[in-house]
């Protein structure tokens, strides 16, 4: 521990910081089995077990809505925008000229940078229903206007496609990566044996590339029954709640704007087993048929 005690002292500022943000705070959780009072603090507030959650789930009567949205909005998440940074970093690859590369690869990591209010006041402009360039672009064909923003079957793939466009390209990084240190000399064995750049990308780049595919998988899953709600309630309205309004959004409205603190904290740690629970299973799988994991 001597020899290392610079990169020791490196990584107490990281270490203070999960302590003081992310540890200390969990001791809050325990008003989820109170009713917690402002007035009397976490020790003097009446203890109701699992009244919360049993509430929830049987006297709540969209309960099973937020859950369906919930999982919804993650599984099309999942399948549609986890895959595009891996077929974005082997498109990169295959690109021999430098500049070109280089400037499509800037213009991809650009909407990284641009806040969820940007992102979604870029949303609204685009698909408003008078003025948007998508209903302009659709009337070239005939098509009638749109209310995009207001129809709740079109909420799920604006979300999605609002995702993708700005995550998308920062995700390549890591994959990057990852190829950056696929040895060369496999490149050229394959060469040899005759395989074609889509057999090299193939069989050298993706496979070069499984492992971090894997961790950030399991990564993902932790995040499972989380979804990014500043979004969603800047692009959801009262006429989308069929399919929009999730149990993030719901915990906001019920511990923030009713200020029915142990309630949302119940739903709240609901989420986290779930996340948990997802990430310790699928580590379990990965580890069991592959040789990369969490842990």
């Amino acid at each position: 521990m001597r020899k290392h005690k610079v990169l020791y002292l490196l990584m107490l500022p990281g270490i203070l910081y999960y302590v003081i943000f992310k540890y200390v705070p969990m001791y809050g959780i325990i008003i989820a089995f109170q009713n917690f009072s402002i007035g009397r603090g976490i020790t003097g507030s009446k203890f109701v077990g699992f009244k919360h959650f049993v509430d929830f789930f049987y006297n709540t009567p969209d309960a099973w809505k937020l859950i369906r949205n919930t999982i919804l909005l993650n599984v099309y998440d999942l399948l549609f925008r986890f895959p595009v940074p891996i077929l974005l970093a082997l498109l990169f690859h295959e690109i021999r000229n430098r500049a070109f590369k280089g400037f499509v690869q800037s213009v991809s990591y650009m909407p990284h940078f641009l806040s969820t209010v940007v992102i979604a006041g870029i949303m609204v402009t685009f698909l408003s229903q008078q003025t948007g360039i998508i209903n302009h672009m659709l009337g070239w064909f005939g098509i009638e206007p749109i209310l995009f923003l207001g129809l709740p079957e079109w909420f799920r793939t604006i979300y999605v496609g609002s995702e993708i466009w700005q995550t998308a390209g920062w995700g390549t990084i890591l994959y990057l990566a990852a190829i950056a240190g696929v040895d060369p000399t496999l490149y050229e064995a394959a060469k040899i044996d005759g395989a074609n750049r889509f057999q090299q990308m193939r069989h050298v780049t993706l496979v070069g590339m499984y492992p971090v595919m894997i961790v950030l998988f399991v990564l993902t899953l932790g995040h499972f029954m989380e979804t990014g709600f500043q979004k969603i309630i800047l692009l959801y309205n009262p006429m989308t709640y069929e399919t929009a309004d999730v149990l993030n959004t719901f915990v906001y409205r019920r511990g923030i704007l009713s200020a029915d603190f142990s309630f949302a904290t119940a739903v709240g740690l609901f989420q986290a087993a779930i996340g948990f629970l997802l990430v310790v299973t699928a580590n379990r799988i990965v580890r069991k048929y592959s040789e990369s994991s969490l842990w």
